[in-house]
C-alpha cells in the first residue's frame, strides 16, 4: 500500500524507542512522530541508577543517545510533528499531524506524560524565573543559592540530591511526613548534610517581580501561612516541583479506553479496545512509570504490533 506505514510510533521517549527498535528489527516499515524533543521525561534526569545494566556515568540523554542509534541503525524513520487528531478505527490509520497526514497498519501511542503543576498563584508567571520541573535543565542557573523541591517520590530526592551539587543549600517540601521515595534513596538524602525537609508544608504562593523573591507555605496540619523571602545578597532562589506527572492524551479521548486520569487502558499486550492500536509507557495505566517498565511496554506493543499485521494483512 502506498505511503502507508506498517507501524507508526506516537512518542519518543524509551516505550517509543524501544518500540521502534523492535518493529524496525521486525522489518515492519516503522515511523516514530515526535512532537518535541526525543527522550520523554528521562531527557531531564542527570542520573539512571535504576535502569539495570546502567553504568555511573549514564545518563538520561546518554541512554537515550544510544536508543535513537539502534533505532536508526535498524531502519526506523523519525519526524517531528504533533498530532492533531486520529481516525483509529478503520483497518488503515489515520493520524492528522500539523505538518501532514499520516497512515499506518497499527500504531503505538506512546505519548508519555508530563510534569503535575503545583496550581498555586505565580507559578505560571515565574516558571522559568525561579520555578523548574527540571534540576538537570536549571539546576547551574542556581549556583551558590538556596533552593526547594517540592515533591516525596523517588524523583523528588533524586534530584534533590543532584541539586547540592550546585545549591548552598536543598530544602525537601512535601506535604505530610512520610515519603513514597526508596528508603534506600531517603537515607541517602538525609546523609546529605546539604539537604533538609519541611514537612507537613505545601506552597501556597510563589512571588516576585520578574524573578522569584518569595514562597508562602501553609502547614497543612494547622493552616499557618509562612512568607520566606530569599536572602538580600542572593535576591532570588528556586523552587524544583516533581510532584507527579500528567498523561499526554487529550489527542485519543473517545478514540481509546482511557480510566478518569486519563491514562489509556490496555492489556498485559498493550492492546487498547481498538483493533491495531497499542499503548506503551508513561501514557498508559500502570503501577510503576519507570525506564525499565517504559521499555519493556514498548517491545511488547512492537511484537503484538507484528503479530496483528500478520493476522489482518497477512503480510
Amino acid at each position: 500500500m502506498e505511503n502507508v506505514y506498517d507501524l507508526i510510533i506516537i512518542g519518543s521517549g524509551p516505550a517509543g524507542l524501544a518500540a521502534g527498535l523492535y518493529g524496525s528489527r521486525a522489518k515492519l516499515n516503522t515511523l516514530i512522530i515526535e512532537k518535541d524533543k526525543t527522550g520523554g521525561q528521562i531527557v531531564i534526569t542527570d542520573e539512571v541508577a535504576n535502569y539495570p545494566g546502567s553504568i555511573r556515568e549514564a545518563t538520561g540523554p546518554t541512554l537515550i543517545a544510544r536508543m535513537v542509534e539502534q533505532c536508526e541503525e535498524f531502519g526506523a524513520a523519525r519526524t517531528k510533528d504533533t498530532i492533531v487528531d486520529v481516525e483509529l478505527e478503520g483497518d488503515i490509520k489515520v493520524l492528522k499531524g500539523q505538518k501532514g497526514d499520516y497512515k499506518a497498519k497499527a500504531v503505538i501511542i506512546a505519548s508519555g506524560a508530563s510534569p503535575r503543576k503545583i496550581g498555586c498563584p505565580g507559578e505560571k508567571e515565574l516558571t522559568g524565573k525561579g520555578v523548574s520541573y527540571c534540576a538537570t535543565c536549571d539546576a547551574d542557573f542556581f549556583e551558590g543559592l538556596e533552593v526547594f523541591v517540592v515533591g516525596g517520590g523517588d524523583s523528588a530526592f533524586e534530584e534533590a540530591m543532584y541539586l547540592t551539587k550546585f545549591a548552598r543549600k536543598v530544602t525537601i517540601v512535601h506535604r505530610r511526613q512520610g515519603f513514597r521515595c526508596a528508603k534506600s534513596i531517603e537515607e541517602k538524602a538525609r546523609a546529605n548534610e546539604k539537604i533538609e525537609f519541611l514537612l507537613d508544608t505545601v506552597i501556597e504562593e510563589v512571588k516576585g517581580d520578574g524573578i522569584l523573591e518569595s514562597i508562602v507555605f501553609k502547614n497543612t496540619q494547622t493552616g499557618e501561612l509562612t512568607e520566606y523571602f530569599a536572602d538580600e545578597e542572593d535576591g532570588t532562589m528556586g523552587v524544583f516541583v516533581f510532584v507527579g506527572l500528567v498523561s499526554q492524551t487529550d489527542v485519543f479521548k473517545g478514540k481509546v479506553n482511557m480510566n478518569e486520569q486519563g491514562y489509556i487502558l490496555t492489556d498485559v499486550e498493550m492492546r487498547t479496545n481498538v483493533p491495531g492500536v497499542f499503548s506503551a509507557g508513561d501514557c498508559r495505566e500502570k503501577s510503576l512509570r519507570q525506564v525499565v517498565t517504559a521499555c519493556a511496554d514498548g517491545a511488547i506493543a512492537a511484537v503484538n504490533s507484528e503479530k496483528y499485521i500478520i493476522e489482518k494483512f497477512g503480510e
